[in-house]
C-alpha cells in the first residue's frame, strides 16, 4: 500500500517538473529581455526619443593641410578665377609658413563706389583667400552677386581719409572680409574667407 502511494506521489511530481522548467525559462527570458529593453531605452534606441539629444555632425568646410587632397577642389582651368593648377603646371607647396593650403578667388570685375561724405570715387580690384576646402570657392562663385553688393556697401561707408593710409586700407580689408563672410554665413551657414587683397586701388 505504501508502494502504491509512493507511485501516486511520484506521478504528480513528474508532471510538475516540465511545467516548472518552462516557467523558470520564461522568467529568465523575461528578465534578460527586460534588461535589454532597459539598456536600449537608456541608449535612446527605443522610447524617450523626444528627450534624446540630437547628434550634431559638423559638415562645415574643413581646413586643408599642405599635401592633403581637397575633395572639393575646383578642376584645372575652371571658371571664376579660382586658384589651383592651370596650364598643366603642377601645384607646388612650400615647407614653411602656414601648415594649411591657401586657395584664392579673384572677383572678375572691379568695384567702383563713392566714398563716405565725399565726392571722390574709389575703384578697386579685389581677390580673397581661404585655407578651407573648395566649397568656400564654390560658394563665392554661387553668391558673387550678393557678395559684391555687401562689399560695395562697405566701400561706400569708408571715409576718404581712411583709404589714404596703409592702416586705413588694412582696416578696410578686414571689413570687406567680414562682409563676404556675412553673406556666406547667411546663405550657406559658414564663412571661411580668411583675408581680402587689393590687386589695384585707385581713388579719384
Amino acid at each position: 500500500m505504501s508502494k502504491e502511494k509512493a507511485e501516486k506521489d511520484d506521478k504528480p511530481a513528474k508532471g510538475k517538473s516540465p511545467m516548472m522548467l518552462v516557467i523558470i525559462v520564461a522568467v529568465v527570458m523575461l528578465a534578460v529581455g527586460g534588461g535589454g529593453a532597459f539598456a536600449a531605452f537608456k541608449m535612446g534606441l527605443i522610447g524617450g526619443g523626444a528627450h534624446a539629444e540630437p547628434v550634431h555632425v559638423d559638415n562645415s568646410p574643413k581646413l586643408i593641410k599642405k599635401g592633403e587632397e581637397d575633395p572639393y577642389a575646383p578642376k584645372a582651368g575652371g571658371e571664376g578665377g579660382h586658384g589651383g593648377e592651370e596650364g598643366g603646371a603642377k601645384e607646388v607647396e612650400g615647407e614653411g609658413g602656414s601648415p594649411y593650403k591657401t586657395s584664392y578667388y579673384t572677383f572678375t570685375e572691379e568695384f567702383t563706389s563713392n566714398l563716405k561724405d565725399s565726392t571722390s570715387l574709389v575703384q578697386v580690384s579685389i581677390a580673397c583667400s581661404t585655407h578651407r576646402d573648395g566649397r568656400v570657392l564654390m560658394w563665392l562663385k554661387k553668391h558673387e552677386l550678393a557678395v559684391r553688393s555687401e562689399m560695395l556697401k562697405a566701400l561706400a561707408d569708408t571715409p576718404e581719409e581712411e583709404v589714404s593710409t596703409v592702416e586705413g586700407k588694412e582696416k578696410l580689408q578686414k571689413r570687406l572680409t567680414a562682409a563676404i563672410n556675412k553673406v556666406l554665413t547667411d546663405e550657406e551657414g559658414f564663412g571661411g574667407v580668411d583675408a581680402v587683397y587689393f590687386k589695384s586701388f585707385l581713388v579719384q
